[in-house]
């Protein structure tokens, strides 16, 4: 989806998904390894009609199957979570701060802020140099906020019960 260009993205126009889909949605995302024998099993479809199933959600880019870490496991000891206001198209900065390594996750939003960045940073020197390096120069910024995180008290992919 990243390389994606923007009007193809905003051409892109949502599938609907029926119990089947949403059910194996909801057991990957319990076991993102599940074999397609046991998704098979639990939807009660051959193999091969859960192997297209899963390879379609995947092509269509309606779920992605990943290995999730915790940062501080892997070193990422300070996160954060900046809210930057800009100065004219945020669409503009948002495409900036997606090409930055540290940056996770960017939002557009309504409100106090245009954007909203998410940072996983070896230590609170590293934060420093990612907001004043990368993030403060990009052209359109004009005021960042960091709310550095103390502990991550939830953290899920599952975005509701996709069964009901």
């Amino acid at each position: 989806m990243g390389d994606e260009p923007r009007a193809q993205m905003e051409q892109r126009t949502p599938r609907g998904l029926d119990n089947t889909d949403r059910t194996l949605i909801a057991l990957l995302q319990v076991d993102g390894r599940a074999s397609f024998t046991a998704l098979a099993k639990a939807v009660g479809l051959s193999e091969g009609a859960v192997r297209q199933r899963v390879q379609r959600l995947l092509r269509d880019e309606t779920m992605q199957i990943v290995a999730v870490t915790d940062p501080a496991n892997v070193g990422l000891g300070r996160q954060a979570m900046v809210g930057i206001r800009v100065h004219g198209d945020p669409r503009a900065v948002s495409d900036q701060l997606s090409g930055l390594p540290d940056v996770h996750y960017v939002v557009l939003t309504a409100g106090g802020y245009d954007l909203l960045a998410e940072v996983a940073c070896r230590d609170d020197e590293h934060l420093l140099s990612v907001l004043n390096d990368d993030i403060r120069p990009i052209p359109g910024v004009v005021s960042t906020e960091t709310l550095v995180y103390l502990k991550l008290a939830k953290q899920t992919y599952a975005w509701g019960n996709l069964t009901r």
